[in-house]
């Protein structure tokens, strides 16, 4: 009944992000037809800072909520204050850096540009505590209409920009008006009167504290490849490379993130049963991985048909960047499963510990990488630095879960294999298709459909099942 229970949870957000992705990759289409590389590399810098600050001093209240065994007004009225309360020194960091981020980039226009970008997680701030009721009940609905609305909202905005002439101004609209409208309908949906409190600071205190620390480092390792490349190559390069990797990472924000939500209160629930959460966590990362490689493979294999058919001919250098960053997303799922245990099991720290391991290789790599090939280098680091990590995933589930290696690689080797026969069918087609003309997006359709099957086919030859009704929902291994 739980499985059921998160997995309707689960639906709602990812048909919730997957609407917003529709919505913002038809955005992206008319944008990257209407703008140039350049443009979108002055808005990725802009967008990189407010990212950097915004995830710094990001306070899980949510997520906080979520964990306890019992919530009242009084936790309300402190998760809206700390709320209240970073909104405010995201505000006054964001405008104290702009500055100093313009002068050193040589380009004025990103002073104001970063304002505008800055009211976008000074709303988030604001939002109701209330929406937790949902999440610990997991009621993921009214996230779905939230995120659909503020996206909706912010893309008309866009389109007034656009035909305005505001040029990547809709860029920075985009990013800051899907919160401001989020941030208001939360109030309609999850009625909430705003209270100062901070009488249970207590139950926040140590998991924030964690939290904020592995935090401040992920911001550092998610954006650390833009400003390097910002600071060192030219406008265009960056806008390339920044939006090859926003393609490359759809099917973990799509899909596999939204999951999450549902999937850490579903293993709140277990917590208190070792063998209980574990199991769960091998049910839930052989799911994720079950989408994540075949569509990070798909995306490599596929990326100069992408980036023709939806960005256009302006963007054909982005192609072979968004080829081999599709790679280096191949074990995110797995992270992110393990940090939704690690949130369930009141175990910060294991996020932060992996995220000051992925920092210490980070900065060599891809400095190495960028002096030797530039922003490819940079691509190629990311994949080696996503190899290495996913061994610290490994043995970070068998130190926090007491999962042993080898039942962790049992679990999704077949899914590997499966994910192997596809590449070879998918290199095989592609070399017999190169003789005969092709139109785009009936080659894309081809190659896409005739691999997913061929995995399948695969899985299905490997004892692979998909098991639902009787109160189960998971990919079973028969084999």
């Amino acid at each position: 009944m739980l499985a059921f229970r998160a997995l309707k949870g689960a639906s709602w957000l990812i048909f919730s992000r997957l609407v917003n992705r529709i919505i913002d990759f038809f955005t992206l289409l008319v944008l990257a037809r209407l703008l140039t590389p350049a443009d979108f590399g002055i808005a990725a810098l802009a967008t990189s800072l407010v990212v950097v600050v915004d995830s710094v001093l990001e306070i899980p209240v949510t997520q906080a909520l979520v964990r306890l065994k019992s919530i009242d007004r009084s936790h309300l009225d402190t998760g809206f204050t700390l709320g209240f309360l970073r909104s405010i020194v995201v505000a006054i960091v964001i405008l104290a850096i702009a500055w100093p981020l313009s002068t050193v980039n040589q380009d004025q226009i990103l002073v104001p540009l970063v304002s505008v970008l800055a009211i976008g997680p000074i709303a988030k701030g604001f939002s109701s505590p209330a929406m937790v009721h949902f999440a610990r009940n997991l009621g993921f609905r009214p996230f779905f209409v939230i995120e659909v609305t503020g996206k909706i909202g912010a893309c008309a905005v866009v389109a007034i920009i656009v035909f305005s002439g505001g040029r990547y101004w809709a860029i920075v609209a985009n990013f800051a008006m899907a919160s401001v409208v989020a941030t208001l309908l939360s109030y309609v949906l999850a009625p909430y009167r705003p209270a100062l409190s901070l009488s249970r600071l207590a139950d926040f205190a140590r998991f924030i504290g964690w939290f904020s620390a592995a935090q401040l480092v992920a911001a550092f390792n998610w954006q650390s490849d833009r400003f390097l490349i910002g600071i060192f190559s030219d406008k265009a390069s960056l806008g390339r490379y920044a939006v090859a990797s926003d393609v490359s990472v759809i099917p973990t924000q799509s899909i596999i993130g939204p999951a999450m939500q549902p999937v850490m209160a579903a293993f709140s629930q277990v917590s208190s049963d070792p063998e209980r959460i574990g199991i769960a966590f091998l049910k839930a990362v052989r799911f994720v991985m079950l989408i994540s490689v075949p569509a990070c493979l798909g995306i490599s294999l596929t990326a100069d048909l992408i980036t023709d058919l939806l960005l256009g001919s302006q963007w054909v250098e982005a192609a072979p960047i968004l080829s081999v960053l599709a790679l280096s997303i191949i074990p995110i799922p797995y992270y992110q499963t393990l940090y939704s245990a690690s949130l369930a099991l009141d175990c910060p720290h294991v996020i932060f510990r992996l995220n000051i391991i992925d920092l210490c290789f980070r900065i060599a790599f891809l400095g190495v990488g960028f002096y030797l090939y530039s922003v490819m280098g940079v691509s190629i680091a990311r994949v080696v630095l996503s190899s290495i990590m996913f061994i610290f995933y490994f043995t970070n589930t068998r130190r926090m879960l007491g999962i042993d290696i080898r039942a962790q690689l049992k679990n999704i080797w077949k899914i590997f294999l499966a994910g192997t026969v596809m590449t070879i069918w998918v290199l095989i087609l592609r070399k017999e298709m190169e003789d005969h003309i092709w139109y785009n997006v009936l080659e894309l359709a081809l190659i896409s459909s005739t691999g997913a099957a061929v995995y399948g086919a695969a899985l299905l030859a490997l004892g692979m099942r998909l098991v639902a009704g009787g109160g189960r929902f998971e990919v079973a291994d028969r084999g």
